[in-house]
């Protein structure tokens, strides 16, 4: 028999006989093991009926290893098993935070996996611990074949090594059977899986987070801007819109200014509509102008907020060094250029926050400031009569809804002008402060025939008061200073000296303070040095290092525009008759200010403490709803009253004007009066001879308050109606009282000759003799008013 029979006979005779080497034979309880873990198809069973000692060994060696494998597993789970129960309960708890994760069901299945359970791993792995398991079935059957067939050569070295070392490493070659799903690289891997699921809770957390801090800040944000603007607003002057019962209105202030309006003209019985208003609004007794006090740097700076040496329109006439030009107010040409405004107005704020603006003919106005433009301009025209104001005025106000501007300022100058050309205790300024005051009344008539006195604002001020000048408070400029030294003068009547050579600067400055050392009506002061601080008048280069500045009443003159000796010897009458320009805290020079409205919710007739201009522009944005630019201001409505016009010993001081006084050396005279800078009519130069009208009178009498500068002025002054209109009588508002003349100048004066001036002057005392009588009678007084 050959051997190929013998075999083949051997193994069929084994396989109908149980043989002491079959795997079921020789270890009932691997057989049970390899049963429960999943144990070889009936392919590796016949398999194993055929085997020599080295592929018995191996085969021991596996099923050593799966025994190794499955007491650690047993002794894991009951450690495991163990701190479970010592922590508590094995019920899973529900995680709230999985709420918040992008995938909660997958959290949910992880957390799960994760919490003890009794139920076996297979039940509730999930197809992904199904595919490792099949995985892992693949690798261990290579693995079993590659080690029989290598022990089937006699090549076992590789499974001795691992055996050696305890455990079959991950990755080795001899396979992956102890990555059980149950073994410590499971336990590794869900370690791993748990800490990916924390990480990833976290970064959600935080992501989360962000979102919130986010919108914490969005909201915080939008509180603090609608707290800024409710405050910038005072919650008082929203953007409501108001009826009048045919038209909306947005807050809308109108502002009037009274060039030249000195606040004691209110206690002169000629203002009953300006006096009315007084007891119906609120305001200070007076207001301060700034310094100088003379018309466009006051103007600019009710405009504006701040001190002339901030805006830099320093003066009515001035140098500048950078620019090597001089600012002349009467020139249009120079002075309307923006290069010389440095302030935001009160019209380019508004514009800026989409208000419309009018404006009216005020200074500055035209100067295209910061490439803005009122929405509606009128320019300047000295011979508009109160009238046409007045219905210009309401023009604006009677637009419709969506072309009506919410501030509208007037600039009226007539007072000013009559101040200049008169003098302001003449019976001409007299009649000029009551047609103010009727044009006054009339724009009040005309806001409640429209329903709008508590609908619209009105503010009324004025940016300086009025001094009488005379011949005997004159001072030659050439006495004081050799104007050979000097390059540029600038103002009037205060005088600013630039030397041509700055090493004179101190040199002129000594000899300045010698020679008036003992005239009380004069001073001198150094830019840089001691001019007064508050005068607010040193951080500008362009106001001049040196300057010389007359009491008020007071003024400095050149020879070519008057020869002062020759004057006084003839006795010759100066103009102008008034002056102003000094120092801006002096009785004569203060203004006005009175306001009302549903932006000033006051008790009527409450009066505010005293202020100076610089806050006019704060009150002004604040009554319309708009943020005013940074300023010197610093009053914000509401404002603060502190009584009433009403109280005892309350009340407008009246000042006394300067008077002649004796002379006390040469052509210096002597006064107590104290200090202020000037302002001429429209279109007079300061300097220019032409300026300065000289009048004989035989003989002198520079006393005389009311003097004659033309003919034309007394044929005007008889009319019979004057007196009732300075009284405020009403009348149609296109009537226009007898001696409303055009303001703007001295271009209009004709000077009588000398052979008619003295009958031409008994004929005027006599007639406002008649007329004040006359007057006195209407009143009920019984006299004549008081001048």
């Amino acid at each position: 028999m050959s051997l190929q029979t013998l075999n083949t006979d051997f193994g069929r005779s084994r396989s109908r006989d149980t043989s002491l080497l079959s795997p079921s034979d020789y270890d009932a309880d691997a057989a049970s093991i390899r049963s429960d873990q999943d144990s070889d198809s009936d392919d590796d069973e016949r398999q194993l009926r055929a085997r020599n000692s080295r592929e018995l060994l191996a085969h021991d060696r596996l099923v050593l290893m799966e025994e190794e494998e499955l007491d650690q597993l047993v002794t894991e789970t009951r450690k495991r098993k163990e701190r479970q129960e010592r922590r508590g309960s094995g019920l899973p708890i529900p995680n709230p935070l999985r709420l918040f994760t992008r995938r909660g069901s997958d959290a949910g299945s992880q957390s799960a996996s994760r919490s003890p359970s009794p139920m076996p791993r297979s039940e509730f792995a999930g197809p992904l611990v199904s595919e490792k398991r099949d995985q892992r079935r693949l690798r261990r059957k290579a693995h079993k074949a590659r080690l029989l067939a290598d022990a089937h050569h006699g090549e076992d070295g590789e499974l001795m090594y691992e055996m050696e070392e305890g455990v079959i490493k991950e990755g080795s070659s001899t396979g992956d059977s102890s990555d059980r799903e149950d073994s410590e690289e499971a336990d590794r891997m869900g370690l791993l899986q748990l800490s990916g699921v924390k990480e990833k809770r976290a970064r959600s957390w935080r992501r989360w987070l962000l979102v919130y801090a986010l919108i914490a800040v969005a909201f915080a944000i939008l509180f603090l801007l609608a707290w800024k603007l409710s405050m910038g607003r005072r919650s008082l002057h929203n953007r409501q819109l108001v009826s009048n019962g045919t038209a909306t209105f947005a807050p809308t202030t109108i502002i009037i200014s009274l060039d030249g309006f000195r606040a004691d003209f209110l206690n002169r019985g000629l203002t009953p509509r300006l006096n009315a208003f007084i007891k119906e609004g609120v305001s200070p007794s007076y207001m301060l102008p700034s310094f100088p006090s003379v018309t466009f740097p006051n103007h600019f700076t009710l405009a504006s907020g701040l001190y002339p040496e901030s805006h830099g329109v320093v003066g009515n006439t001035f140098w500048d060094p950078t620019l090597q030009e001089e600012f002349y107010y009467t020139d249009p040409t120079r002075s309307m250029d923006p290069k010389w405004w440095n302030g935001e107005p009160f019209w380019v704020t508004a514009e800026k926050q989409g208000l419309k603006t009018a404006i009216h003919m005020w200074p500055g106005s035209e100067a295209h400031i910061l490439q803005s433009e009122p929405t509606y301009l009128d320019k300047f025209n000295g011979k508009e009569i109160l009238s046409k104001k007045v219905d210009r005025l309401l023009e604006f106000l009677d637009m419709p809804d969506h072309e009506r501007p919410q501030i509208i300022a007037a600039y009226v100058p007539n007072v000013d002008s009559d101040g200049h050309k008169y003098g302001p205790n003449s019976t001409e300024i007299r009649f000029t402060i009551s047609k103010t005051d009727h044009m006054l009344d009339q724009i009040f008539k005309a806001l409640e025939e429209r329903h709008l006195t508590n609908i619209v604002n009105v503010i009324v001020v004025s940016d300086h008061g009025m001094a009488t000048t005379d011949t005997s408070r004159l001072i030659q400029l050439e006495d004081l200073v050799d104007l050979n030294k000097i390059a540029h003068t600038d103002g009037w009547p205060l005088v600013g000296l630039r030397p041509k050579n700055l090493d004179d600067l101190q040199t002129i400055y000594e000899d300045l303070i010698e020679k008036t050392k003992t005239n009380p009506n004069v001073d001198v002061h150094l830019r840089d040095v001691d001019m007064p601080e508050r005068y607010h008048f040193s951080h500008n280069e362009r106001i001049a290092p040196l300057w010389i500045i007359p009491k008020a009443g007071w003024a400095l003159v050149k020879k070519e525009e008057l020869d002062l000796k020759e004057a006084l010897a003839k006795g010759t009458i100066y103009h102008p008759r008034g002056l102003h320009g000094y120092d801006h805290e002096h009785p004569l020079m203060r203004a006005i200010f009175v306001a009302r409205g549903p932006a000033f919710p006051h008790q009527p007739n409450s009066r505010l403490d005293v202020f100076q201009n610089t806050e006019v522009y704060n009150i002004l944005c604040d009554s319309v709803g708009i943020t005013p630019m940074p300023n010197n201001g610093t009053l914000r409505l509401p404002l603060a009253p502190i009584g009433l016009h009403s109280e005892p010993s309350v009340g407008i001081e009246t000042p006394v004007d300067p008077v002649q006084s004796s002379s006390t050396g040469g052509s210096i005279a002597s006064t107590t009066s104290p200090s202020s800078s000037s302002v001429l009519p429209t279109g007079t130069k300061p300097h220019a001879p032409e300026s300065t009208k000289v009048i004989a009178v035989d003989p002198p009498t520079v006393s005389t308050v009311s003097t004659v500068s033309t003919v034309s002025t007394v044929s005007h002054a008889t009319t019979p109606t004057a007196p009732s209109k300075s009284l405020g009588v009403d009348l149609p508002s296109n009537t226009e009282l007898p001696n409303e003349q055009p303001s703007g100048g001295e271009g209009n004066e004709a000077v009588p000759d000398d052979s008619i001036e003295s009958s031409v002057h008994s004929f005027w005392d006599w007639f406002t003799d008649k007329v004040d009588e006359w007057w006195g009678k209407v009143v009920g007084s019984g006299g004549k008013p008081s001048k």
